[in-house]
């Protein structure tokens, strides 16, 4: 099987390798258009600002890449959130996958509630093939202060100051807020079973 990991000068991205390194998969880490054609399985993982990102997007063209693709494609964190159409950071156009806003974190109070949103938290409403396997007893590690709206496509929720999707699914692409390289044996199994669709 052929992983690509999209390149696009974002954090993080070496943590995803390695992960996928444990699950026995040889990734390929480009920004290269026909490598990313190619390959059966897609991963768009990364921490950082989203008008930065999406500036090297274009500058790659990978902006219009990204939408157009067939196979299997999993966005993590940041990569979540750029395949949205709108995010709040720096007022920013993003690809459109989904139609769903991010919006910054605004807590309610100071003191119980901290942005960004560090640390384990659960996950809720599973039931979606990505998530056989888990029950709401799985906790996986966030680090953002931006959410995803809760829309038709969310088909796991996370509540910090209020509820927000922890996952999305649309087509052939899915999307997770929190770091499944850092989420221990729950965040094992999401990938695996992102690695797993399609098989016969």
């Amino acid at each position: 099987m052929q992983v690509a990991v999209i390149k696009y000068n974002a954090g993080n991205v070496q943590s995803v390798l390695y992960a996928l390194e444990r699950l026995g998969v040889d990734a390929v880490l480009t920004d290269d258009f026909d490598t990313i054609q190619k390959a059966d399985k897609v991963i768009f993982p990364g921490q950082g600002e989203a008008s930065t990102a999406m500036r090297y997007l274009k500058e790659k063209k990978l902006d219009l890449l990204i939408p157009q693709l067939r196979q299997p494609f999993f966005g993590v964190c940041l990569g979540q959130q750029l395949l949205c159409e709108y995010s709040e950071e720096n007022d920013t156009p993003c690809l459109g996958v989904f139609p769903v806003k991010v919006k910054r974190f605004i807590p309610e109070s100071h003191e119980e509630f901290k942005v960004p949103h560090v640390g384990w938290n659960n996950l809720f409403d599973l039931g979606h093939p990505l998530l056989n396997g888990l029950d709401e007893t799985a906790f996986v590690y966030y680090v953002h202060s931006f959410f995803c709206e809760l829309s038709d496509f969310t088909i796991a929720k996370t509540h910090y100051i209020h509820d927000f999707a922890a996952l999305m699914h649309r087509d052939n692409f899915y999307a997770m807020q929190a770091h499944p390289e850092k989420s221990g044996k729950v965040g094992e199994r999401i990938l695996e079973n992102f690695l797993r669709i399609g098989e016969k």
